[in-house]
């Protein structure tokens, strides 16, 4: 089986830069991702990516497609990695659709959804049930929904759905709001939103869909109906399939300044890993360190003779 010089594993900001840098450095590469954009395309409202002074994640997103495509990167989307694992001098990839060996392998899979575990969540998922307001928002208009979470995905799925929904619930289980002030005033002056802290979510109910949630303010247990429940808790790394790396207590790969990992071969690059700072920015400049270092390592290393 032919070896390659890398494998990308995610097609995020992080992913798609490690992609051009790898490009253009005549690398022999393939992409394996889930889907393209991560979870840069969920962002509504971007105004902290230089050189657009405000962007949405879709248009953005469209953009890297675009410079990716340039480029004539070998792209393998809806082909999420199951494992990932060193095997002699080579690494092995596998995804849901096929085998791969590489000499180096870049994991830039980002993060998933956190889910709220709760009575109903499951059984109502996709049907009433959603983790993206920018993909779903356009569903529920005319109707009242509910938002989890209080920090800025939380904000930022509530300003989205202003413009859609009829009333909106914004369920925090902290005392307080964390999301950035701007948005919170923004929300504050829509008056569409009823805000609830210290609140907890016990039940998601319904019949085919969802009808209501049951919810815990102290000792006090009310039903709030709404036909739509947001889940904006933050999310988790999607690093599970890369089991023999170092990963701290949240489950993020540790790198160091090079973006190496714990095993030779294998680097990682953006949200998945413990680097500061969850930004899309941050993901480019970290797919960039990536690629570079894995460069570097095959033109260091002594390579047996494939085959």
């Amino acid at each position: 089986m032919k070896c390659l010089d890398l494998v990308i594993v995610g097609a995020g900001p992080g992913g798609m830069t490690a992609g051009i840098y790898a490009a253009r450095k005549k690398m022999d590469f393939i992409m394996v991702t889930r889907d393209i954009g991560g979870q840069a395309i969920l962002s509504s409202d971007i105004e902290n990516y230089l050189g657009y002074q405000f962007i949405t994640g879709v248009e953005l997103v469209k953009k890297f497609r675009e410079h990716v495509e340039y480029f004539n990167l070998e792209i393998r989307e809806n082909e999420p990695a199951r494992v990932v694992q060193k095997e002699g001098d080579f690494i092995r990839v596998e995804t849901e659709k096929s085998k791969y060996f590489a000499k180096t392998v870049i994991v830039a899979s980002g993060r998933v959804p956190r889910e709220l575990g709760v009575k109903g969540e499951k059984e109502f998922k996709n049907r009433g049930v959603t983790y993206c307001a920018t993909c779903d928002a356009p569903l529920f208009a005319g109707k009242d929904v509910a938002v989890i979470g209080g920090g800025n995905a939380g904000l930022d799925a509530v300003l989205q759905l202003i413009k859609i929904a009829r009333k909106i619930f914004l369920l925090e289980f902290s005392s307080r709001i964390t999301g950035d002030a701007v948005m919170l005033e923004k929300i504050k002056r829509s008056g569409k939103v009823e805000i609830y802290t210290e609140t907890r979510v016990e039940e998601i109910y319904g019949n085919t869909f969802v009808k209501g949630l049951r919810v815990r303010k102290g000792e006090q247990v009310k039903e709030i109906e709404v036909e739509g429940v947001f889940v904006e808790i933050g999310s988790k790394p999607a690093s599970g399939f890369v089991k023999e790396v170092k990963k701290n207590e949240k489950g993020e790969i540790i790198i160091n300044p090079q973006c190496e990992t714990s095993v030779p071969g294998i680097f990682a690059a953006g949200d998945v890993t413990n680097v500061f700072g969850k930004q899309i920015i941050v993901a480019c400049g970290e797919g960039a360190k990536a690629a570079l270092a894995a460069f570097l390592y095959l033109g260091k290393k002594a390579w047996k003779k494939e085959g």
